[in-house]
This record gives C-alpha cells, structure tokens and sequence, in this order.
C-alpha cells in the first residue's frame, strides 16, 4: 500500500518521473505474491491500483535507492543488522511526518478490514508528507 500510494502522490505532484519507488519485505515469505485481497479492496475503494509482486529485499537495493523506509522497529533492526554499512539510507517511514514522526505502521493482516482501513488512512497522510519532504529536499 505505501508503495501504491507514493507513486499515487508523486503523480498528482507531477514528479513521478523524478523517483524510483519499489517495495520489499525483510523475509521471503510472500516472494511473488500480489498484495492481501483486503489490501486490495481497501486500495481499489480510494482510488488506488496495486500492481506490486512481493519481494524481498537484497543488496543491491541497498546500493540502488537514496532511502531504505522501513514500517516498524522491527524492519529497522532487521535491515540494519543485514545491511550495517548502510545505516545512513534506513529510516522509519515516520521520520519525515509532521503528525506521525517515528509512529510505526501497524501491519493489519491478523487484523479486521477495518484494520486494512485504519492503515490506509495513516499510510496516505505519511506518504504524502514523505513526498512533499522529497520533492523540496531533492528537486
């Protein structure tokens, strides 16, 4: 969903071409799989398309993108412990929210499809305030 709707947000602030923007997970549990079908419900009733396969998240990521945002403390040991060198580039999502700096993104899939919905909403106000962050800071 965070990816959906950053690529949702740098459109409407017409710099999608500007970014590179993919997501990945820490495990491989889900390597090739298309999103939650709440996920998808949830996105596909706001106006969102996710057209993302799971992946998991290797090296060369760590080499390609300017920033590693991560969703909880969790992922952010995990990709620090893997990738220690890269430290700089990982990040909570939250760090550059006004309202929500350093708030974890709650990951709704043992949870209801309110729960799906709840995340939306959160995920949609940080992302757009991380691409407003990334549109000053870099163009």
């Amino acid at each position: 969903m965070a990816e959906g709707l950053f690529l949702y947000h740098l459109r409407n602030l017409s710099v999608l071409e500007k970014f590179e923007v993919d997501s990945c997970g820490t495990g491989g549990w889900h390597s090739g799989e298309t999103a939650d079908r709440r996920m998808l419900k949830t996105a596909e009733k706001n106006g969102i398309t996710l057209t993302h396969r799971a992946r998991q998240l290797k090296k060369t990521d760590m080499d390609a993108f300017d920033y590693i945002l991560v969703m909880d403390h969790q992922n952010l040991r995990d990709v620090l412990s893997l990738y220690p060198d890269h430290a700089h580039k990982v990040k909570l999502l939250t760090e550059f929210s006004t309202h929500h700096k350093n708030q974890i993104i709650p990951d709704p899939y043992f949870g209801s499809d309110g729960d799906f919905d709840d995340v939306y909403e959160l995920l949609n106000q940080v992302t757009l305030q991380v691409a407003h962050h990334l549109v000053q800071k870099h163009l």
